[in-house]
């Protein structure tokens, strides 16, 4: 299916104010970054976690420890994706007692963010998973909500949200899709 812009609605003006915000929120929520880690959820949450790391360490002066989570083999619908794009995980830091900001790029159903806790207790135990979305799009499926939330998007099913990071896309922006023949 092939899908348009239908509208933008983050420019990476307010992409990059809205990651110091949530960097900010991090802070005061977890009173400094002592405990805290970062893990991103492959692709782009990993970006946003490093995006969100750099800031945190602008603002306190401390490199928080970073990880990269897949989920590929957790996800409850892997036994009908044909082939999944398997990536590694890397979380190089011990999580026991740690509060751990999972990061994501846009949350939806929350079945993308209940397999990365279940990667990431594969690791060990967390004190706390606090979640860190750069869009909250509304639909959940889950009894599952972002601790830190760049922008709510309310979206229709039928639409589509895609984030951009200039690591990973060249620019950052949020974007709204629609089908290209709806209207």
């Amino acid at each position: 299916m092939d899908y348009r812009t239908k509208a933008v609605v983050m420019d990476a003006e307010a992409v990059d104010r809205a990651l110091t915000r949530i960097a900010h929120e991090i802070l005061e929520a977890n009173k400094g970054c002592s405990e805290v880690a970062l893990v991103g959820i492959l692709t782009r949450g990993a970006e946003l976690a490093d995006r969100l790391a750099e800031r945190i360490e602008r603002i306190e002066g401390v490199r928080v420890p970073v990880g990269k989570v897949d989920i590929s083999f957790y996800r409850d619908d892997v036994a009908t994706r044909l082939s999944p794009e398997v990536h590694r995980t890397d979380i190089p830091f011990d999580v026991e007692g740690r509060h751990i900001v999972l990061a994501d790029d846009v949350l939806y159903t929350g079945r993308t963010i209940r397999a990365a806790m279940d990667a990431i207790m594969d690791y060990g135990r967390p004190h706390s998973i606090q979640l860190a979305v750069l869009v909250d799009r509304g639909h959940r499926e889950l009894p599952i909500r972002a601790d830190f939330v760049g922008k709510n998007v309310p979206t229709s099913r039928r639409e589509r949200v895609k984030a951009r990071f200039a690591g990973v896309d060249g620019a950052d922006s949020v974007e709204i899709l629609e089908e290209a023949g709806a209207r």
